[in-house]
Order: structure tokens, then sequence, then C-alpha cells
């Protein structure tokens, strides 16, 4: 039989290279943009804390600003705690806007419901992408994502929503290796443990969702994407069940008007794509 693909594979990465790698973009990008400043939305959780931790590495602790955004109703008092205490450790400028009261200025509109908790998980994430586009903008910086590669791969965040922000620093990680990156930097332990959780419903986790653990996810993915492994023999190479890895592929499938921008109607008459470069 060929090789067992494990996660310990996917897991052995150069995390010092990687460090540098992704500081060094993310001075570049900030560059780029004409701008000296970043613009983060900190959550609490492993994804955001890891880019919080990464930005003040390149950036320095005075160009970037942390916005905490709970809504008390469907986020833990623990995750805002741990989302201050990061900002006030790292010594960045931070802001805790209570985003309840904007998401019930939604409830005049006709056929809203309070019983939707995928819309209305939806709706808060545009909430707070709006809100961080606004202190960009206050700010001159730039929106920094916290999304990971199998989050982007299996379409797992809100369009416009979480998914609407200038640069992704830990975009090329997988979950897996975000936890094993943020072990490198030296974060706290509750932080690198905490479960990974939108926060679309009071104790909403991601893995009950999905009904996969990211271990699972991540190799179906590495073993697809970095091994060039047919789908059909993956549960050969990984020993993880056919229905699971159907289950990644079809989320990926599902997902890809995520990853493009949005079509736009080529006409007979045009010589290059309507967004053609130059």
């Amino acid at each position: 039989m060929e090789e067992r693909i494990t996660l310990n594979q996917l897991l052995s990465l150069p995390y010092n290279e990687v460090e540098e790698l992704i500081t060094s973009f993310i001075r570049e990008r900030v560059s780029q943009a004409g701008v000296d400043k970043a613009v983060v939305g900190l959550s609490g959780g492993l994804d955001s804390t890891t880019v919080l931790d990464l930005l003040v590495r390149a950036l320095g602790e005075s160009k970037v600003v942390a916005l905490i955004m709970p809504d008390p109703r469907v986020t833990r008092r623990e995750d805002v705690n741990d989302a201050i205490e990061l900002a006030g450790k790292y010594g960045v400028e931070y802001y805790v806007v209570t985003i309840s009261g904007i998401f019930d200025s939604f409830s005049s509109i006709p056929f809203f419901s309070r019983e939707d908790l995928i819309s209305n998980g939806n709706l808060r994430a545009r909430i707070r992408m709006t809100l961080l586009y606004y202190y960009a903008n206050r700010y001159k910086a730039l929106v920094t994502g916290t999304g990971d590669r199998s989050e982007l791969l299996i379409g797992y965040y809100t369009k416009y929503g979480d998914g609407g922000v200038d640069i992704l620093p830990i975009g090329s990680l997988y979950k897996t290796q975000v936890r094993r990156l943020a072990m490198h930097l030296g974060l706290p332990s509750k932080i690198v443990n905490k479960p990974s959780s939108p926060g679309f419903w009071l104790g909403h986790l991601a893995e009950e969702e999905l009904g996969i653990k990211y271990e699972e996810i991540d190799l179906v993915l590495y073993s697809i994407v970095d091994r060039g492994i047919d789908p059909s023999l993956v549960p050969k190479y990984t020993g993880i069940p056919r229905d699971i890895v159907d289950k990644v592929v079809e989320m990926h499938r599902k997902s890809r008007h995520k990853r493009v921008f949005p079509p736009i109607p080529r006409f007979p008459w045009m010589k290059k794509d309507p967004l053609y470069e130059f």
C-alpha cells in the first residue's frame, strides 16, 4: 500500500518561517495600501488571537486596533473577558462595541424572525464587518480577517460578514496548523485549546454544527489539495470514512461562490474579460 497520509505530516511546518512569512506579508500589504494600521475583530478565540499576535509582531502595538463586538444574548461573557484581557496584554487600542442594539434595529423589517438562527447569525457577522470598515476608514487602516484555510475551503464563514476583509494573514493555514502556530507563538493554553465557535447562538460550536472534527476536515483537504489525491482514494490513504470525505468535498463544492468574484456577463463584442487588469 502507498504511504499513509497522517495529521503529523500536515502539522510538520517550519513555524519560525511561517511566522516570518506572515508578518512580512502583513507589513507589505499594509504598506501597499498606503496605510500604516490594521483593524481586527477580536473574539477571544484561537484564530483572532493568533492574528492579533501576528499583527503586533508585524506592525507594533501602536498600529493595531481591536474591536470586541459581543451580542450578550449569544456571546459568552468568558469570551468577552478573554478578548479584553488579550487586548490589554498586547497593549493595543481596543473598543468594546455591543451590537445587540444594532441587531434589534433590523427587527422591524418584513419577514424578520428571531427563530432563524442562521440568518440572524449571518446578520451579526455582517454588522461586525460594517463596524470594522467604519473603524478602518476612521483610522486609515486595513481590515484584517481571521479566517483560516479550513474555513475558506469549506465555506464555513459568512459572505460579506467575516469574509468581508482586506487581508487574511492565516488564510494559508489549516485550523490544526493554526493551533500549532499559536503554541509556537506562546499564546495562553486556554486560547490554544478553546473550541472553535462562530457564536451564531449561545453555545454554538463549529465541530458540533459541522458534525466533523477539524482534524478530519484538515486531513481530507490536505490530501486532496496539497497531496493531489483523488477524493475517491482519500479513505484508503487516511483511514477517514468515505461519508466524511464526501461531506467535506460537497461543502467545498457548494461554497465555491464564496471564493470567486461575483459573475459578470461577457458580451460577444468584448475582446477582454469585463474586469481585465491593465
